[in-house]
């Protein structure tokens, strides 16, 4: 079910116009259609191309512009032209477009929401999003091509965010290449909303917000850290429920940057409960609690609640996914020590 919320919680510009016509890989391809948005004014073309078609780098941007692949408004552009909104940009895309393929696999997917331009899936703990690192297989998107066939014409299988393998929750992958730029847009311009519940070590005394940038570690090439060149980030943060030796919170994100939430956490001395990379020991705790938490087997997130504007419809939607079994289980018996004091 969705559930109407305030017109003025999300707003964006809803100017881009796309179609892909040919499967991907179809040869020769139909080209995309665009029109340029209002809000790009200023940028090179190939800026702009790059953040309207996420799937594919600026510089296969750059090399179709250079191999005269790309029109503006029937002209032929070059790679550092200025647009201002509203060109119609047509791209008839090489061979760079399909660099790998991936499998379709029967794969179980609880979908909370179908229609002709949107799923949206309720991500179990353990399954990874997009094939990489190793996990080329059982992945989201080799259930996605089997759930929906079409999905192998769009860049990605339509997924346009992700969540880490051990996040559960509720994860928008777009049907169309027109939805899949529309969300994309709503993302970079922080109109989509995101809630995540998250149990943190240690007692968070009331709410806040988190406001440090995200960059790579320096040493430690699969983690991130709080960087001065990082990336902006910021997550708002609600003390929902104080237990023995944690906090369970309500998080919200203004940007969406990698491990976002986790490592803001940890920055601010409150790990989230099972976090392999970022968390320590649980501190200041009895036994029984000290040991439940630290059983539990992964980072204590999950992705409650999504909200966002209908490509198509325009309409805001938004949903929500129950807690998820091991993390109530894991509540349960924290509540359970606090009733026996």
């Amino acid at each position: 079910m969705t559930n109407p919320i305030k017109n003025g919680d999300i707003l964006a510009d809803y100017n881009v116009k796309a179609s892909l016509q040919a499967p991907i890989t179809a040869s020769p391809r139909s080209p995309i259609n665009l029109t340029i948005p209002a809000n790009q004014a200023g940028l090179r073309l190939d800026k702009a191309l790059a953040q309207l078609l996420p799937d594919w780098s600026r510089s296969h941007v750059q090399t179709w512009i250079n191999e005269k692949r790309v029109t503006v408004d029937g002209k032929i552009p070059t790679v550092k032209q200025k647009i201002w909104g509203d060109e119609q940009v047509s791209i008839l895309p090489g061979d760079c477009i399909n660099e790998s393929v991936h499998s379709a696999e029967d794969i179980h997917l609880e979908v909370v929401y179908e229609d002709e331009s949107l799923i949206v899936i309720n991500k179990p703990a353990g399954l990874v999003t997009h094939p990489g690192n190793g996990n080329w297989q059982g992945t989201l998107l080799n259930a996605l091509l089997h759930h929906a066939t079409q999905l192998e014409n769009i860049p990605r299988a339509g997924i346009v965010h992700r969540l880490d393998k051990n996040t559960s929750g509720l994860l928008v992958v777009a049907k169309t290449l027109e939805a899949q730029i529309n969300l994309v847009r709503q993302l970079q311009q922080r109109t989509v909303k995101r809630e995540y519940l998250a149990l943190v070590l240690g007692h968070v005394k009331q709410g806040g917000c988190v406001d440090l940038p995200i960059g790579r570690h320096p040493v430690q090439r699969t983690k991130m850290s709080i960087h001065p060149r990082g990336k902006p980030a910021r997550t708002h943060y609600q003390v929902l429920e104080i237990l023995e030796g944690c906090t369970l919170l309500r998080c919200s994100l203004e940007t969406g940057r990698t491990h976002q939430i986790r490592v803001h956490m940890n920055a601010i001395g409150h790990p989230l409960a099972g976090d392999p990379v970022y968390s320590g020991k649980p501190k200041n705790t009895g036994q029984a609690a000290g040991e439940i938490l630290t059983r539990f087997p992964r980072q204590a997130l999950h992705a409650q609640k999504l909200a966002l504007t209908h490509p198509q419809t325009l309409q805001i939607l938004q949903w929500e996914a129950g807690i998820p079994h091991d993390m109530e289980q894991l509540l349960q018996q924290l509540r359970s020590l606090e009733s026996k004091e």
